[in-house]
């Protein structure tokens, strides 16, 4: 074992992260939890790894949820402990992993919030004179991809009727069919793209890309537009998966489509799709 300081080993632990290649949301949420422990661990006068003991970590989770945080945030703190002690066990900084013997809290998670056709035809119609923004909401319905995939689409990966999406957060290449809507959407806005050296696909008037925390408060401006209440971005893709189960799209192929990692993922949405469809291979148009 080699003996290290807590704030060391956070420095460490954010540099590995960056060499892995890990999204800059996924560095800047690990960080931020790790921080707030070793904070914590420093109150209390612990100063190095090793000294780090189960009843230490659960004192932190317990001052988190006095200052208000979920169950579900406190479940995401604990991976974020899990996944530093990993670290440093690879790296022998510690032998032991007193994060392993802590429990996660129980939570009820929150059905997914799932756009009705006069919502997202109101949304479509509050950005419908802004041809950039058009495009994206109408790519995100429409093909059901991630934000941050959107955001680092390239013009190369723009195909007749498809788009390359290319890896993305530990998500493997996949090629995204696109339909009518998106395609119209998509070539409007291309026309009217500013003539840059810049080949990310959404950009902003002075030519540099159209960052995912710009494109969400977009999004979400247009949400108030629309006055579409209680909805977040990632709704788009939560309405695009239900839509086609509830024609019957295939699981296997909307799990491909969508980029989950398992199946069991694209079924834990069936249950909030009543009345699904005939089996079907097509992905239709929202």
């Amino acid at each position: 074992m080699k003996p290290i300081k807590l704030r060391d080993a956070h420095q460490e632990f954010s540099k590995f992260l960056k060499e892995k290649n890990h999204s800059n949301s996924t560095v800047v949420a690990y960080g931020k939890d790790i921080d707030q422990l070793v904070t914590f661990l420093e109150e209390i006068q612990k100063n190095h790894v090793h000294e780090v003991t189960k009843e230490d970590i659960e004192a932190f989770l317990a001052k988190m949820s006095k200052k208000g945080y979920t169950p579900k945030s406190i479940s995401r703190k604990i991976n974020s402990t899990r996944t530093f002690y990993r670290f440093l066990k690879i790296n022998e900084y510690v032998t032991d992993d007193p994060s392993l013997l802590v429990a996660h809290p129980t939570y009820q998670l929150a059905p997914p919030r799932i756009l009705n056709p006069t919502e997202y035809r109101a949304l479509r119609d509050a950005a419908r004179n802004d041809m950039r923004m058009y495009a994206v909401i109408e790519l995100l319905l429409q093909t059901g991809i991630r934000i941050g995939e959107l955001a680092s689409l390239r013009l190369s990966d723009i195909k007749t009727d498809s788009l390359r999406v290319a890896p993305f957060e530990k998500h493997e290449e996949r090629t995204v069919p696109l339909n009518r809507r998106a395609k119209e959407a998509l070539n409007n806005y291309l026309k009217i793209r500013p003539s840059v050296t810049e080949d990310t696909v959404f950009i902003t008037k002075s030519g540099k890309p159209f960052l995912i925390r710009n494109i969400r408060t977009a999004i979400e401006r247009y949400f108030r537009l629309a006055e579409i209440k209680d909805a977040k971005v990632n709704d788009l893709r939560h309405t695009f998966v239900a839509h086609h189960l509830k024609h019957g799209v295939s699981l296997i192929i909307l799990s491909k489509v969508l980029g989950h990692k398992r199946l069991s993922t694209t079924e834990r949405y069936l249950q909030y799709v009543s009345d699904r469809g005939k089996e079907s291979s097509v992905l239709t148009e929202l």
